[in-house]
């Protein structure tokens, strides 16, 4: 961390300018898009859920709300 301290403004800005150069006004919102679905991705598998156990626990709720539903009428 104690590189963060030693890069300056100038330096940030020399950098996004070279990205915008090497990769395009049009491309840099694809990239980003794909990057903040990475590191959701990363966070959701930190925390143990997959989106195989996301999906059972959806249906099993849909189930049993059905089968409420069902028991009501």
């Amino acid at each position: 961390m104690i590189l963060l301290g030693m890069i300056g403004t100038q330096e940030i800005i020399f950098i996004l300018i070279i990205i915008l150069v090497l990769f395009g006004a049009k491309k840099i919102p694809e990239l980003m898009r794909g990057l903040g679905k990475g590191v959701k991705e990363f966070k959701d598998g930190m925390n143990g859920l997959d989106a195989e156990k996301d999906t059972e626990k959806k249906a099993q709720e849909q189930k049993t709300q059905e089968q409420k539903t069902s028991s009501e009428n």
